[in-house]
């Protein structure tokens, strides 16, 4: 099943989407994951103050990204990572922001992404009393992940994904996004005029 994205998911230090403190990346080539990595991301000033409550959910203290690159650092190597894939994640619109939001937090371009959005593709291919990320995994067959750990949420974030075009039957995201009626977001300046001139009405096009 010729099915290929990156999966990501971010953790931060705060309630800033500029706070990003940890990446896990996933990448699937048909269907299959076949390579993953993991970053801790030093937070930039003024975003780098942990709070207790994102400690309490992911675990990541101060002390242990006080020696991690900097996303002006990271960001290169996301780039090539991920190279043109669309970015898939859960809750999409909070990790494009963090990208969005970090970016803009060093003075860096804000990068072109595609994104699609597992949780909205969940609602669209199971029946469930709750579409947080470990209950639409269980579903697509993915358990026992150690939730809020980045490089575990964005492999179930892939597993979901990549089981919904089964259950759909379609070969790629382009098609699974037409049968699920979700919409691709984006951010970054080329990526949003061409979505918005995919979306445009036909009078303005």
């Amino acid at each position: 099943m010729p099915v290929d994205f990156t999966a990501i998911d971010f953790e931060t230090a705060n309630s800033s989407s500029a706070s990003a403190c940890s990446v896990g990346l996933v990448k699937v080539r048909d269907g299959r994951v076949v390579d993953r990595v993991h970053w801790y991301i030093r937070p930039p000033f003024p975003h780098d103050e942990f709070s207790e409550w994102n400690i309490r959910i992911h675990g990541i203290t101060p002390q242990m990204v006080a020696d991690a690159p900097g996303w002006a650092e990271h960001l290169p190597s996301l780039r090539e990572f991920t190279g043109a894939d669309v970015l898939v994640a859960h809750n999409a619109g909070f990790d494009m922001g963090v990208i969005a939001k970090t970016s803009a937090a060093v003075g860096l371009d804000v990068p072109d992404y595609r994104s699609l959005c597992s949780l909205q593709v969940a609602r669209k291919t199971y029946h469930l009393d709750s579409y947080r990320l470990p209950v639409a995994a269980m579903a697509a067959g993915f358990e026992d992940f150690s939730h809020h750990d980045a490089l575990a949420d964005a492999e179930a974030c892939a597993a979901i994904m990549v089981h919904a075009a089964m259950r759909h039957d379609v070969d790629d995201l382009d098609r699974l996004a037409h049968v699920t009626r979700v919409q691709f977001g984006a951010i970054g300046p080329v990526a949003v005029t061409e979505r918005n001139a995919v979306h445009a009405p036909m009078a303005l096009q």
